[in-house]
């Protein structure tokens, strides 16, 4: 969808944004054993340090990864536009859920020894829904923000 590197910063910042933003209010009920109005400003505080570090590992390593894989496996233009899309989203958040896991548990849950088997947790109890969330809800909403700010004008 984006054509320029302008158009990628900011589908790159949109797509950052909600998906974090989802992330920090799902992992901040997961601890408090619900989501209330108190764990709004802690999602939000989390999120101001999350967002940065999602941003660079996707827009920098990952959304240029994970396009060489997943289109391996399908081809733009030939299969079905949605099989596309869902597999290049799938491939996306194989490689960014443990790569955000893995920090968030090396920031917020401090395990000491323990790293390895509190990380492996973290990544499994977010990845269904990092997966989810990211194919029916964030990704078609970034796309659907993403063509109305570049909006084409119609030739006529």
């Amino acid at each position: 969808m984006p054509k320029t590197k302008f158009q990628e910063l900011i589908y790159g910042v949109l797509m950052t944004f909600f998906m974090v933003l989802a992330m920090e209010l799902y992992n901040t009920g997961l601890r408090m054993g619900g989501l209330t109005n108190a764990g709004f400003p802690i999602a939000f505080q989390e999120m101001a340090i999350m967002f940065p570090i999602c941003f660079v590992m996707g827009f920098f390593f990952i959304d240029r990864l994970a396009p060489k894989i997943a289109f391996r496996m399908v081809t733009p233009g030939v299969d079905h536009p949605i099989l596309v899309t869902v597999v290049r989203a799938s491939v996306t958040v194989a490689f960014m859920c443990p790569i955000m896991s893995f920090w968030a548990t090396l920031i917020f849950k401090r395990p000491g020894i323990e790293f390895l088997p509190v990380w492996m947790q973290t990544f499994v109890c977010n990845f269904p829904m990092a997966f989810f969330w990211q194919v029916f809800f964030c990704g078609p909403l970034v796309r659907f923000l993403f063509r109305t700010i570049f909006r084409q004008e119609k030739a006529a």
